[in-house]
């Protein structure tokens, strides 16, 4: 059902088409003085990914689906942003992002009953499959012998005592279709993804949040100023200019999504610095949660930054096996409140 806003703009449309005349030089004029921000430039500036339509149209079908069924929806980003020094990529900048808050928020939302969108950087950590990360599966398969003389593979429970309980839990968010993994590797890629879920996701108003905990590049090439090919060595130390990436909570908040619900984060490794830098992230995007956390300690505990409140979220202080339990469970009542507050008579 089209909103409010939505019908206003499509009258708008139709407005200045049925106003436009043959001659049409003062809406051109206009369009040309319009001073365009930087996040709309970059999309001008750098193509979609080749399978972009493709996911584009797993995005929209999977949130049009469960927001038919009531069901708050979520997209969790995660892993970090590649950046390519050349258009023909050979070598990239990058981050140790590893995904492992990403995937473990994934799966507590998934516990909550929510449905997810997890958006993630190609070859880190996914929901579920994180827990044999550090497990060789060789040591966990074992060779049954059946007295029929064939050969079974089985699971060893005891050397991965987890297991069942892990592998039930996959197969009951499989079966209700409630996880939709959808990859990126690069920058650019994950922008025009991250915009592509927001459209997908508009419709639910209220009852979609966007968890943002993807490692975000901050600086980047624009693709006009890269190099064609692989970067010489035989050439000399290159002298590359990095740009600074738009801020793409912005349109996230204002244009794309402006009814969801919308969580961030603010890594630093200066604790003086931290909770003044969540509060101006706050003020700036006027978006509902940053989660502050220090590099070294981000595991062990959080500070939940509101527009009223600061709360913090120590490991310590609950019998849980990790943060990001405490983190979900928070979110999810504050998520409750918000549409609440925000609900149509």
């Amino acid at each position: 059902m089209a909103t409010v806003d939505q019908q206003q703009n499509a009258e708008a449309g139709k407005s200045m088409e049925d106003g436009y005349n043959s001659e049409g030089s003062d809406i051109d004029k206009q369009d040309k003085n319009v001073k365009k921000d930087e996040w709309e430039l970059f999309f001008e500036s750098h193509e979609p990914p080749t399978d972009f339509a493709s996911k584009k149209l797993q995005m929209h079908e999977f949130a049009e689906g469960h927001m038919k069924n009531g069901t708050r929806v979520v997209l969790v980003t995660s892993g970090g942003t590649a950046v390519p020094l050349e258009n023909k990529m050979v070598r990239f900048i990058d981050n140790f992002s590893s995904g492992k808050r990403g995937a473990a928020s994934a799966e507590q939302f998934l516990s909550e009953g929510y449905a997810v969108i997890f958006l993630h950087r190609h070859k880190t950590l996914l929901p579920y499959e994180r827990h044999l990360a550090n497990t060789r599966l060789t040591d966990v398969l074992d060779i049954r012998n059946d007295s029929d003389g064939t050969q079974q593979i089985i699971a060893n429970q005891d050397k991965f005592p987890k297991l069942l309980s892990i592998l039930k839990g996959y197969k009951e968010v499989q079966a209700s279709n409630s996880l939709l993994l959808i990859e990126f590797m690069m920058l650019q890629e994950y922008l025009y993804l991250l915009q592509a879920a927001a459209e997908a996701l508009s419709f639910a108003g209220t009852h979609a949040m966007f968890y943002l905990a993807a490692a975000v590049s901050d600086f980047y090439i624009p693709s006009e100023e890269m190099i064609e090919h692989k970067i010489q060595s035989a050439d000399g130390p290159p002298n590359i200019i990095l740009h600074v990436v738009p801020k793409m909570l912005t349109p996230l908040v204002r244009h794309w999504a402006p009814e969801a619900f919308v969580v961030s984060f603010k890594l630093e490794t200066d604790r003086s610095l931290l909770l003044d830098k969540a509060r101006q992230a706050l003020e700036k995007y006027n978006h509902q949660v940053v989660i502050a956390n220090i590099l070294e300690e981000r595991n062990e505990w959080v500070t939940m930054v509101t527009p009223e409140e600061y709360q913090k979220l120590s490991i310590t202080d609950r019998n849980v096996s990790c943060i990001e339990e405490l983190i979900i469970s928070d979110l999810v009542t504050k998520h409750t409140v918000f549409i609440v507050n925000n609900s149509s008579e």
